[in-house]
């Protein structure tokens, strides 16, 4: 079945301002990929919708004074995850801005994952998957995982009271049994906290 780009933009405008997507999205509709692919050029011609990078488009926000807004990084990394059918581990920087411990969005979003190296840019910002090992994918996904790689970064000697608060206020009763699992694989001194965290000796 071939789409028209009538087809094609109301599958998009269903999901509202802002959706981040990839050529999955149509995939139930029809497995001519060439009429997809054609269809989403000529939207993005009319600035319908917008390329962000190959292979990944979005209906974009518009502000009545700064007008089109580039969706989040969060947005953007679940269809990448999406589009490549991938799990993803944010690492660095990344992990300690996601849980409030440091302010500073980076320009270089790493991400661990279990797919294949990848650099994609949107704009200025880089989003980095690293492929890795299993152990470092464990808590993908989780809380527990965003804390393990989070409290890495900052480092054993960086980690303040103020901090541990902050993660601790976060938890939610589904996190714990993420939290028990993270500690076997995490080193010693952040297994401590981790504990300290679930109120674990």
């Amino acid at each position: 079945m071939e789409l028209t780009e009538k087809q094609v933009i109301a599958r998009i405008r269903a999901h509202g301002r802002g959706f981040v997507f990839n050529t999955k999205l149509f995939s139930s509709l029809t497995n001519n990929s060439a009429s997809v692919r054609t269809a989403l050029t000529r939207l993005v011609q009319k600035q319908s919708i917008r390329r962000l990078a190959h292979g990944l488009y979005d209906l974009p926000e518009v502000h009545p004074k700064l007008g089109l807004i580039m969706p989040s990084n969060e947005k953007i990394i679940e269809a990448i995850k999406t589009s490549e059918a991938i799990k993803v581990q944010p690492s660095g920087a990344y992990a300690a801005n996601l849980l409030g411990l440091s302010t500073q969005i980076p320009m270089k979003i790493e991400l661990y994952t279990n797919g294949p190296k990848k650099t994609i840019c949107i704009g200025r910002q880089e989003i980095i998957l690293k492929s890795t090992t299993p152990k470092n994918m464990v808590g993908a996904g989780t809380k527990a995982g965003l804390i393990l790689h989070a409290l890495k970064q900052i480092g054993k000697d960086n980690v303040t009271d103020e901090m541990v608060e902050q993660i601790r206020s976060q938890i939610e009763e589904k996190d714990v049994k993420h939290i028990k699992k993270q500690i076997q694989f995490a080193p010693i001194w952040i297994a401590k906290i981790m504990r300290l965290l679930i109120n674990e000796k």
